[in-house]
Parts: C-alpha cells; structure tokens; sequence
C-alpha cells in the first residue's frame, strides 16, 4: 500500500465516512472554534520567555539547523543558487564547525543546479545532509489546471527534490469546496513519488493571510494533514501578513491534536517575515511548550527564511566574540 493510499485509510477512519464535501463540511465545521483573545493571549505569554547565555547558544544552532534557505525571485539565476548553495553548506566562513541549514528552497527549474551545488552533501538534514525543497503548482498563487500542478511536481521531483512545498487553491476552499482540496493534495502526495518507490515529502502551504480568520486557518490545518501531508506551512511569502507567533500556535496545535489521536507526528513551518534571531527563539519556545522539544529537528519544524540566517550568525559571533560583527562579516542575500 502507497504513503497516499494510508493517507486516505486513515482520513476516511477518522472522518468516519468519504472525503467528499459533505463529509469533511461536518467534520471541520464540526471543529471547536478558536477563541481569538485567548490564542493571542497564550502566544503572547510564551513569547516573553527568556533564555539564558548557554541556553542561547544552543538555541541559536537550533535554528540554523531548522532553516530551508530560500531564494524565490523571478530574478533567480543558477549562479544566484550555487551561491546559496555554499552558504547553506557553510553559514559562517569563520568558523567550519558550525551547523548548516537543513534545506534549500528554490523554484523547480532551479532544482537541478542546487542538486548538482550541494553533491557529496545533498541528503537528509537529519543525518547531516542538506535537503533541495521546491515550491510547486503553480506557486505562489495555485492559478492553474490540476494536470499543469502535477506536471510542476513530477517535474522537480524528477530533477532531484526532496521536498514539495504546494500551494492550496484557497478560493476552493474559501468556497466551502473541501473535498477538491482535499483531491488536489491527494493527487499532488502522488505526484511526490519516485521511480523507486520512495516519496518527496510533501508541505502544504496554506497562504494564512488570505484565509481571513483563524478558524478557516484551523480548518485548512486539519484538511491539509486529513489529506496527507507531511508538513503544513503558513505561507509562501509573497502575502502579507505571512508567518505569525499566534498563527504557529494554532497550527501546532492542530499537529498535537492529530498526534494525540492518530500517534503520527506532522511537521510545521513557519515562513515569511521571520527575519531576527529573537523572533525565532520565539518559535522554538512555541514548539517546545505546545508539542514537545522531540519537534525540534529537521523533518518536524522548519523555518522558511531568507535573511533570517544572517541576524542569528551575527547573534552567534557576538556570543563567541562578546562584540557585534559589522553587516559585512555575513553574506548579503
């Protein structure tokens, strides 16, 4: 039995019927709705934890380690890659013992050029390797046929990615269409396999600032593990508001609920406008305090950033030098 058709299975037990729009209409409407003041409240509280200097020093490996790389412009050039490559193999060029990211992120026509930048070290970031993700159907808007998402993603699984970020047709789902996002996810999860049998994993980007309310964002959370995927993502980046403390907080919290009653661990990324290393300890403490510090590592959480990388190796230097480094002691993305 495929990872898509065990995904079903489960979604059909727990549905307790056909995922087609009348029943998940029940099952997710059927959700408990999500006290807004108190959500803001308890994110709120657990973002004034501090930590302390040896604590910090782990945590901002940590973060590193969590990070997928990410370079998403029309403007993107192999050379722009490669150079993203070897940062992402060697953060800080001062010091080789350093941890590298877990990923990079990159458009799927980009892929093979990462593939070929990483060589010896392109593998799974949590044996030590660095990952190639890649963003598909359609990004970052999901406008297109479901035939030209899954040619984009049989496309970049074909040149090398480990890893799908998809989009959701949010307009399906804001219609109340559940069951052909639902479909879509399920196509796109088949879409991820391999000639040998193996699956690139698969995030689903959800586009938070575009679903208006937090019960909608708890809804597509639920829909988007019912059907299958390994992660669910905020967004993609290119919307604001994108990734919020708050937002990270429901959705963990819809993967905590989903291990509790099923046992299987579903991954979270946050992603756009994370940028400084304070706001992502943040993220760590959210994880830690909602699902358990075992979330911690490379196919569970992710940060999807740019320029956070280059705050945290600054933080990182003024903890091992007792100064700030000037801007230009890190790479300008």
């Amino acid at each position: 039995m495929t990872t898509t058709e065990l995904a079903q299975r489960k979604a059909v037990q727990v549905l307790g019927g056909e995922p087609d729009d009348l029943t998940l209409r029940g099952f997710l409407h059927g959700l408990p709705g999500v006290d807004a003041v108190g959500l803001e409240q308890r994110s709120a509280g657990l973002g004034t934890r501090s930590i302390k200097t040896t604590s910090k020093a782990w945590a901002l490996d940590t973060i590193i380690r969590l990070i997928d790389l990410t370079t998403l412009e029309g403007a993107d050039t192999p050379g722009k890659v490669r150079s993203l490559v070897s940062k992402a193999k060697l953060p800080d060029a001062s010091d080789p013992t350093g941890p590298s990211v877990a990923a990079v992120c990159v458009y799927g026509d980009m892929v093979p050029y990462a593939v070929e930048a990483l060589g010896a070290r392109h593998g799974d970031p949590d044996e030590g390797g660095i990952s190639v993700a890649a963003v598909a159907t359609a990004f970052p808007s999901g406008r297109a046929s479901l035939a030209v998402k899954l040619a984009d993603t049989r496309d970049a699984v074909q040149a090398g990615a480990d890893e799908i970020d998809m989009v959701i047709d949010r307009g399906a789902f804001l219609s109340g269409r559940y069951g052909q996002v639902f479909d879509q996810i399920v196509a796109v999860k088949d879409a991820c396999r391999r000639e040998d049998g193996s699956s690139a994993s698969l995030k689903i980007i959800l586009e938070t600032g575009e679903l208006n309310t937090y019960d909608n964002i708890k809804r597509a959370s639920w829909l988007g593990i019912l059907a299958g995927g390994d992660f669910i993502k905020t967004s993609t980046g290119k919307v604001a508001p994108a990734a919020t403390l708050p937002v990270t907080l429901l959705m963990l919290e819809a993967v905590r609920d989903w291990h509790r009653l099923t046992g299987e661990r579903i991954g979270v990324k946050p992603a756009g406008g994370i940028r400084s290393s304070k706001d992502a300890v943040k993220y760590l403490v959210h994880v830690a305090e909602t699902v358990g510090e075992e979330w911690l590592q490379p196919h569970l959480f992710r940060f999807g950033a740019s320029s956070l990388l280059n705050d945290v190796l600054l933080q990182r230097q003024k903890l091992t030098t007792g100064h700030y480094s000037g801007p230009d002691y890190v790479t300008i993305d």
